[in-house]
């Protein structure tokens, strides 16, 4: 497939700056499939969506403060987003301005020496990073919360880019699907017969990014660590629809079919053609073109996502992380 046919104007005005207040009061468009024109709806309805068979999966990771603002020895600035630890104590980064750190660079915060620069990554900008002492302390002292590039402005309750079921700090992006979702919302989907379960996917900031090869079988995916508990696997069998919320848990759940594995890495590019072992149906938010998430979208639901996205617009939905949302139900033979 090339990737121009992931490609759709995207309006600087659509781009969500803010989230919505409450949180289930966000919009969201329900696929009816390709014989029936979509359904407006919020958020909040969900539960009347789902019932007794259903799984609802959720990626329960947490975003980390990972975004650090350091200096050089000689007094410049530099700016490092930690993206994935190691098990050698370095970890993955992006760093900027990265052409003016040079590897064995040492990095301060205040007085305190806060990590060494090492080589470059593949081609993308990534950098090895390591820390000098513990990286969740020096998170806790230096970091700040990284918001998506086109994200121009602050957050006032930066609590706003986490689900209200976060757990663990692992991840460099939030799994922006979830943020829809309300402790209340979720009692709901539990009262109409559905069962809730959650795993964790490790977001990494390269999902986001746009595919800049020209045919997409060119694209080389990040890994992404996960983990599934027993149990939410456990239910996913037994489910007669398995609902998943966002792109992170289709890629988790899918890897894990793939694999065989409940836990590790995973580089898998679900983009169509993709055959799916265990997702029936998805929310999500609207995506970047020529994204790895709108390949992701094409696979799932076939060529439609064009209309859908164009109904979207036209009807003024807000796109990307901070936007609305879509349910969808995976097209026949996908």
């Amino acid at each position: 497939m090339r990737t121009e046919e992931l490609h759709y104007e995207l309006p600087q005005a659509a781009i969500a700056q803010q989230p919505a207040e409450p949180r289930d009061s966000s919009r969201l468009l329900v696929d009816r499939g390709p014989s029936a024109p979509p359904e407006h709806r919020l958020t909040r309805d969900l539960p009347e969506l789902l019932g007794p068979g259903d799984v609802l999966v959720v990626n329960d990771s947490r975003v980390m403060a990972a975004r650090l603002r350091l200096r050089k020895a000689t007094g410049g600035k530099v700016e490092v987003l930690l993206l994935e630890s190691d098990d050698d104590g370095w970890w993955s980064a992006l760093v900027r301005p990265g052409r003016r750190v040079r590897p064995g660079t040492e990095l301060w915060f205040g007085d305190q020496l806060a990590m060494e620069v090492g080589e470059r990554i593949g081609d993308d900008g990534r950098r090895r990073v390591r820390p000098t002492g513990d990286p969740n302390d020096l998170m806790d002292q230096a970091g700040e919360v990284p918001l998506p590039p086109y994200v121009t402005g602050e957050l006032a309750d930066v609590e706003r880019y986490q689900t209200v079921y976060a757990e663990r700090p692992v991840s460099a992006a939030a799994p922006t699907a979830g943020l829809h979702l309300t402790e209340a919302v979720l009692d709901r989907c539990q009262a109409a017969g559905a069962e809730v379960c959650a795993l964790e996917l490790a977001v990494g900031t390269a999902t986001f990014t746009p595919v800049t090869a020209e045919d997409l079988e060119d694209h080389a995916m990040h890994t992404e660590s996960y983990r599934i508990p027993e149990a939410t696997l456990t239910a996913c069998v037994r489910a007669e629809r398995v609902v998943a919320v966002g792109t992170t848990v289709v890629r988790a759940l899918e890897s894990a079919a793939a694999t065989g594995s409940a836990s590790g890495c995973t580089d898998l590019f679900i983009k169509p053609g993709h055959q799916f072992a265990v997702v029936d149906a998805m929310l999500t938010n609207f995506h970047l073109p020529r994204s790895s998430l709108l390949a992701l979208l094409a696979a799932f639901v076939g060529p439609r996502w064009r209309d859908l996205y164009s109904v979207a617009l036209a009807e003024g939905y807000r796109f990307l992380s901070l936007g609305d949302a879509m349910f969808c139900a995976r097209s026949p033979g996908q």
